[in-house]
């Protein structure tokens, strides 16, 4: 059988596979994929978008983006929040975690802490805060009013005596600024919470452009009962995922686009619940976990959201 003879129309079909396999192979080398921004059922219309970086070093072009590091500290929480060149650390995860959330913060070229929030004295919110405190320059310290007798508590008190610091009990309704954000103290604490410290949390709802971002700490249903909410678009889900936060009704009222939740892998308290996620999907969110994304950092010019996953 003959040779078939190459005419113009094939020579250029064949070229443009060859530019097209190309292409893919680049992409895919560099570590990027070309669904990245149809994960999880988002479109390139969607006001998400999402990508993975193990390094967690995306960024948005512009001279003022707002930047939310929601820490893997196992069954803990820890997000750092960076506005303009100012920073706010709400929490410090584990007694074992502050050596690491040391090590992230500094990596990220931050020497100052203007805000620290533990929001309630639970080891698992301020294990990591006497670390964090003996290393960083620190501006206010925002903690309840509510104390404990544990040695943890104790290690954090120390260290803010050691520094000459004090804590302030931020009532609700405060309202200060980090960077160009508005940040608002929406609850600190309500009844009853000497004998259920979740109940202690400081909740901190933070403004920036056109989007907004609420951080629960281990809220209960019963401080979700306690007031009115104002539609937010990303909820740090309280108290891990955990059945008694999370309401149909609160997260009604939210509404929130993107849920985070700061969750251990296969936790002994086997959250986030069911019903749970049953509530946040119902209403659309999307949602990460650190179990399954690893730390999670969100970006923002004020209009849309960014969040790039470790895993």
């Amino acid at each position: 059988m003959g040779r078939r003879k190459l005419t113009k129309k094939r020579i250029k079909l064949i070229t443009s596979t060859i530019v097209f396999v190309v292409a893919l192979l680049t992409l895919l080398v560099n570590g990027k994929s070309i669904s990245k921004y149809i994960e999880q059922g988002l479109s390139n219309d969607s006001d998400v978008s999402i990508q993975k970086n193990a390094g967690i070093e995306a960024e948005l072009q512009g001279n003022d983006i707002l930047k939310i590091y929601f820490f893997d500290v196992g069954q803990a929480d820890s997000e750092l929040i960076i506005s303009n060149n100012k920073a706010m650390l709400i929490d410090a995860g584990n007694n074992e975690d502050g050596a690491f959330l040391v090590n992230e913060i500094k990596r990220l070229g931050i020497s100052k802490l203007d805000y620290v929030v533990g929001t309630h004295p639970h080891e698992d919110h301020i294990g990591g805060l006497d670390n964090i405190i003996s290393s960083f320059e620190i501006g206010q310290i925002y903690m309840p009013k509510v104390q404990t007798n544990t040695k943890t508590f104790e290690d954090v008190l120390d260290a803010i005596s050691n520094k000459n610091l004090k804590i302030t009990s931020p009532e609700k309704g405060f309202k200060f600024d980090l960077g160009t954000s508005q940040c608002e103290i929406m609850q600190c604490g309500i009844e009853n919470s000497e004998d259920d410290l979740n109940l202690s949390s400081i909740v901190i709802r933070v403004v920036f452009g056109e989007q907004s971002y609420i951080f629960m700490g281990d809220s209960e249903k019963e401080n979700e009962e306690a007031r009115s909410w104002p539609k937010t678009n990303v909820l740090k889900v309280g108290h891990h995922g955990s059945d008694t936060s999370s309401s149909e009704n609160f997260i009604n009222q939210i509404k929130p686009e993107i849920a985070i939740i700061e969750v251990g892998k296969d936790n002994k308290y086997k959250h986030p619940k069911q019903v749970t996620l049953d509530i946040l999907n119902k209403i659309g969110a999307t949602i990460f976990r650190t179990d399954l994304n690893g730390t999670i950092l969100l970006e923002s010019d004020g209009i849309k959201n960014r969040v790039t996953v470790e895993k």
